[in-house]
């Protein structure tokens, strides 16, 4: 019992060190990434808890609006717009798309290889 309460710090003191090396300098907030590993290092539970709470820049997807800002209904239409750009038109047009390039692809091979032939060249297997 007495280890599994010792290695607590320990392993807390291993994510925050792997997530301090991992971030990107950009994502770092109030200390350079150096000094928040030398913090960690040298106060294991309290460092590690400071990285979390004030260290860490968190990554939102999306800005956070209120209930009644306008802003709320342009996230919501641009999320629709993103999920109507592929629509089933779009993707029947890519594969006709797709379906002429393979045919002319084979054209071009059946009119080189008929140029080969007329010139008496021998045909690649």
């Amino acid at each position: 019992m007495y280890i599994l309460l010792g290695a607590i710090p320990v392993l807390v003191m291993i994510a925050s060190l792997a997530d301090i090396i991992t971030r990107g300098e950009h994502e770092v907030k109030n200390l350079n990434r150096t000094f928040w590993i030398i913090i960690v290092i040298l106060l294991p539970l309290v460092g590690s808890l400071l990285w979390w709470a004030v260290g860490r820049e968190y990554r939102r997807s999306e800005p956070v609006v209120g209930f009644g800002d306008p802003h709320r209904t342009e996230a919501i239409e641009r999320r629709l717009a993103d999920r109507a750009a592929s629509t089933t038109e779009a993707e029947l047009a890519r594969l006709d798309a797709e379906i002429a390039q393979a045919e002319n692809e084979a054209r071009i091979r059946r009119l080189e290889d008929e140029l080969r032939r007329r010139r008496g060249e021998p045909t690649p297997s």
